[in-house]
């Protein structure tokens, strides 16, 4: 059996650093990502006049305050992470001065009017480019608002509580569809008054205080681990990794295709970590509804592999936000797919994929999009023949590591 421990939480580290950045006092980040998109986060955070230590192990971010914040001197650059101009966004809705949110090309072709929408009508004044950035800000007073997510999204939803915590009176945020809840749980870590009933998310406006945390390993970065273990028939042991529920859209999605885990929780606040252990199993075809999804929108890559693979088709439902990540990954994806001689459709909204087909040697254009090149990773492991994957340091994104982990267990990838 093989051991693996993932990098940490890209997610989590990310927003660690914001809240970090405006509690009172200091905040350390243990085990914190360092990949593109973390590095964008810092350098964003630096210019608004915050200052960090950064060590092997950890980040020590001196906390400003929610009025601290400096007046950038020049626009805010977060590369390619949509997390970061999103929730950035709202953290920069309510401040008194101006600023401006740019990114790399592939960002400012991914849509911002769905974090202007609602930001707006708390009192913000953000514009977009046609939708797009760059985000141009200018100082405003904040209210709190009742809004309805019209589309299930993490970062948006964010987006509005950082704008909550500048804002007069209670911002009530309702899903219909949950999304992934990291940012409520540290809110609530860092001291925000905020509460759930049902559907319905509560914020008070108020101060935050700087605590310790310890980021958990990222299930999105072991998640092709996890396929490949799956796919090979091999036992696979993955350590300390994140075992938030809203995260566990793929785990959930192959335990009713038949793949057998056993979890075993460790940590339990802010964020549930421990050990999952993969065992062999017989997968099966399933349909997979709109309602599952946001839960796994990062893993739908694999799935589509696995589903190729195995022996029944499967339907995947509600995949029309894949259009908006790095790449157009429902395009990707077939492609990826199409380049090794198997196939998926796309109609209505939805992925079909017939199982039992056979994957051989060919090239893969990943569009540099990091979770393209890892299911390109797990898809060769099953190949038949010699799997070129075009731009493979797109993983640095968020996992510069991935290339050597995976390497390490599987061994196929010395013909990639």
């Amino acid at each position: 059996m093989e051991t693996y421990y993932p990098p940490s939480d890209k997610s989590i580290t990310i927003r660690a650093l914001l809240l970090g950045s405006i509690a009172d006092g200091r905040t350390v980040i243990k085990r914190p990502l360092i990949c593109d998109d973390t590095v964008a986060a810092i350098n964003c955070l630096k210019v608004l006049g915050i200052r960090f230590k950064i060590s092997e192990d950890n980040i020590s971010v001196e906390g400003c305050g929610l009025r601290g914040l400096n007046p950038p001197l020049k626009a805010l650059n977060a590369g390619e992470a949509g997390a970061v101009a999103r929730l950035l966004a709202g953290l920069l809705a309510g401040q008194t001065f101006p600023s401006k949110i740019t990114g790399a090309p592939s960002l400012r072709r991914r849509p911002m009017g769905r974090v202007a929408k609602p930001l707006n009508l708390m009192g913000a004044s953000l514009k977009t480019y046609s939708g797009k950035l760059p985000l141009e800000i200018k100082s405003a007073s904040l209210k709190g608002i009742k809004y309805t997510m019209p589309v299930a999204s993490a970062q948006v939803k964010s987006a509005i509580l950082l704008a909550g915590l500048y804002a007069d009176g209670m911002t009530v945020i309702k899903e219909i569809i949950p999304s992934r809840d990291h940012t409520e749980r540290l809110l609530k870590y860092f001291g925000a008054r905020l509460s759930r009933h049902g559907r319905s998310i509560m914020l008070k406006p108020g101060n935050l205080k700087g605590r310790n945390l310890s980021i958990p390993g990222d299930i999105s970065a072991a998640a092709p681990f996890i396929a490949a273990a799956l796919l090979s028939g091999r036992k696979l042991l993955v350590k300390n990794v994140g075992l938030n529920p809203t995260r566990m859209g793929m785990i959930r999605t192959l335990k009713k295709m038949g793949a057998v885990f056993k979890t075993t929780v460790k940590i339990a606040s802010p964020d549930p970590m421990g050990d999952l252990l993969v065992l062999p199993s017989k997968i099966n075809g399933a349909i997979i509804s709109e309602r599952e999804v946001p839960a796994m929108i990062d893993e739908l890559p694999l799935l589509a592999v696995i589903a190729a693979a195995i022996g029944e088709k499967t339907l995947i439902k509600g995949v029309a936000e894949l259009r908006h990540k790095e790449s157009d990954r429902i395009k990707s994806t077939m492609s990826m797919l199409e380049s090794l001689g198997a196939r998926a459709i796309y109609r209505e909204g939805a992925l079909e994929i017939q199982g039992q087909q056979r994957f051989r040697d060919g090239k893969v254009n990943t569009f540099k999009d990091h979770r393209i090149a890892m299911a390109a990773a797990v898809a060769s492991t099953i190949a038949e023949g010699h799997v070129k994957i075009r731009n493979p340091n797109c993983v640095n994104k968020s996992y510069p590591g991935f290339w050597k982990d995976f390497g390490k267990i599987f061994l196929c990838l010395q013909r990639i």
